[in-house]
C-alpha cells in the first residue's frame, strides 16, 4: 500500500483587511493575511449563476512576510500557493478548539502597483510588482 499523499492549496482572491506582520520569538517575521475567494455555481431557479463568498486565514513566514506586508493592504489581489496546516488547543473556558489555515509557500501579487489601494507608485520602485512571486526558501526557514 502506498502512503502517497497530497497537501497543497492554490487559491486566488482579494485580501479583506491589512496584513498583520509581526515577529515569532526567534526572529522569524509571520505576516497573517484573510483572503476571500468567491465560488460560483448555477441557480436552479433563474439559470444565473449565484457567487459565494469564502474566506480563508494565511500565514507567510520569513523574508516573503516582510514583503507581503509591505506591498499588499485589504484589496489587494493575490495568488497563494501553499498547504493547509491543522491545530488543536484549548480555550480558556476549557473547551477544545481547532482550526484550519493556510502556510503559504508563495504569493503572487497580482495587482499593477498603481492598482494598490493607497499607494504611490515612487514607494513601489525597485519592489515587488503585478505578477511577483515572492516565496519561502525552503522548509529549514519555517518555525515549526
Amino acid at each position: 500500500m502506498s502512503s502517497f499523499t497530497i497537501n497543497r492549496v492554490v487559491l486566488v482572491g482579494r485580501l479583506t483587511r491589512d496584513p498583520e506582520l509581526r515577529a515569532l520569538a526567534s526572529g522569524v517575521s509571520v505576516c497573517g493575511l484573510r483572503l476571500a475567494c468567491n465560488s460560483s455555481r448555477r441557480d436552479p431557479d433563474g439559470g444565473g449563476y449565484i457567487e459565494r463568498p469564502h474566506y480563508f486565514d494565511v500565514s507567510v513566514f520569513g523574508p516573503p512576510a516582510d514583503a507581503v506586508g509591505t506591498y499588499t493592504s485589504k484589496g489587494s489581489r493575490v495568488a497563494v500557493d501553499g498547504r493547509l496546516e491543522w491545530r488543536e488547543w484549548e480555550a480558556a473556558d476549557g473547551q477544545k478548539r481547532q482550526a484550519v489555515s493556510i502556510a503559504a509557500d508563495t504569493v503572487q501579487f497580482l495587482d499593477r502597483p498603481g492598482e494598490r489601494s493607497g499607494s504611490d507608485a515612487s514607494v513601489h520602485d525597485g519592489a515587488a510588482g503585478e505578477g511577483e512571486l515572492v516565496g519561502v526558501g525552503g522548509e529549514e526557514d519555517l518555525p515549526f
